[in-house]
């Protein structure tokens, strides 16, 4: 196991987790965030992550990433492992670290997302493996790529992320990541939803990969 990958996984995706899901309870216990105040901080938590580890690790911080770059060949098995293993774990104490500063699972339930009223399981399924897939194709093309312009990958992922968030933020809560919404979940005791939140993004994730190494890496491999 590379100890310098395991740890920028780990750190990144707390960081992304604490900037997340801690934005959504400010906005909670103010009622000034706002759903494009939420979509920022999680733009801003994965953009100044990966421009912080992702010459270290790729700067995934998303179980959903980690399986694209595992259908694309990018990574071992065992690598993604690896990073499954430190991202969650990245996560969940992120989402302890909000519990303790809040002082217990909070209504939003430490920001653990959950399907808006009227909107049907497979409905939340798909939207969340469109939003990953969407991610995947984005971190391919700006950070795989080898003729992707340098130094804009963590700005496009942002961007990305802020984007999605804004689209199904009110619909699915917009996770498209399985740590984003384990932590949170396992910390506040809220597992609604949580399947939705695996599979969806586990399949996108995986359809992106393949999709971009198929038919836009198959001259440019690594």
């Amino acid at each position: 196991m590379d100890g310098k990958k395991f740890l920028a996984e780990l750190i990144g995706t707390f960081g992304f987790v604490f900037f997340g899901a801690g934005a959504i309870l400010t906005h909670v216990s103010t009622q000034i965030v706002g759903m494009t105040g939420i979509a920022v901080a999680h733009g801003i938590g994965i953009l100044v992550m990966i421009y912080a580890f992702g010459h270290i690790s790729g700067g995934h911080f998303n179980p959903a990433v980690t399986m694209g770059v595992l259908a694309g060949r990018r990574i071992s098995f065992g690598g993604a492992i690896t990073y499954w293993v430190a991202q969650l774990l990245g996560a969940v104490l992120a989402a302890f670290v909000l519990r303790a500063a809040y002082g217990g699972p909070t209504e939003a339930n430490l920001g653990a997302p959950a399907v808006a009223a009227g909107v049907s399981p497979m409905t939340a399924l798909l939207l969340e493996a469109l939003m990953a897939f969407i991610l995947v194709i984005v971190v391919f093309g700006s950070a795989v790529h080898t003729k992707a312009p340098i130094g804009f990958a963590g700005l496009a992922i942002g961007l990305t992320l802020t984007g999605n968030i804004l689209a199904g933020g009110a619909l699915t809560g917009a996770a498209f990541n399985p740590a984003r919404a384990f932590g949170p979940a396992l910390a506040a005791g809220f597992w609604q939803d949580q399947w939705i939140y695996w599979v969806g993004p586990m399949l996108g994730g995986t359809i992106g990969g393949l999709l971009y190494t198929q038919i836009f890496l198959d001259r440019d491999r690594a």
